[in-house]
């Protein structure tokens, strides 16, 4: 982000109510506590922050963050213990596989691959996207990094090269075919029989 972007004047209400709500303290009721009061006035600040966008909503969000540990309100290990979540590091690097396949041009020559040996018709480039997600799912395990990091870059490169774009106003021509296709089948794998027996059997071992 570069300094241009930063919209200084659009910090003064985040701020200024910010530190009204933490002077407050003293007046605060006597079922709230110190700590929890300063949490409210870090947090109506930065609901304020994401309104006014001095900055993206990510730096007003890490700001946040980071203000509730130098203060002393929230420990290191708490603030960052939803960075430590397995699930959101998956879906972050799927997304970041996503931007590799467009940039190195990977999904374009995946998409050609599937044109020539599918390409006859729509409906075998379809069954070939759901039989993609369905070989990835072992390793892909969250349906949303699966879709958003792997398949929806092989999509985007088949209806780029079938001249299917939503800005040119194409987007019926087969773009919004693949993405349905694709949608309904990763419903489908995520409501099927083995992943309720998959559930059960986890909560049978957890005592649940």
């Amino acid at each position: 982000m570069k300094l241009e972007n930063v919209k200084y004047k659009n910090f003064l209400w985040p701020v200024l109510v910010g530190l009204i709500i933490w002077f407050l303290a003293p007046i605060r009721p006597d079922a709230v506590s110190l700590a929890a009061w300063h949490m409210l006035a870090i947090f109506v600040g930065t609901i304020i922050a994401c309104i006014t966008q001095p900055i993206a909503i990510g730096g007003v969000a890490l700001i946040g963050v980071t203000l509730t540990v130098l203060l002393g309100i929230v420990p290191m290990k708490d603030a960052t213990t939803a960075f430590g979540n397995n699930t959101v590091w998956l879906i972050a690097m799927a997304y970041f596989l996503s931007r590799g396949f467009i940039k190195t041009g990977f999904g374009r020559r995946v998409a050609l691959i599937f044109v020539r040996l599918f390409g006859k018709r729509t409906l075998g480039l379809a069954y070939s996207l759901v039989g993609v997600d369905l070989v990835t799912a072992p390793a892909t395990p969250s349906n949303t990094a699966r879709a958003g990091g792997i398949i929806f870059p092989i999509i985007e490169s088949l209806a780029t090269t079938f001249g299917s774009h939503p800005k040119d106003g194409t987007e019926r021509k087969i773009g919004s075919f693949l993405v349905y296709t694709e949608f309904q089948g990763g419903h489908h794998y995520f409501s099927n029989v083995p992943d309720c027996d998959g559930t059960k059997l986890g909560c049978r071992c957890n005592g649940w």
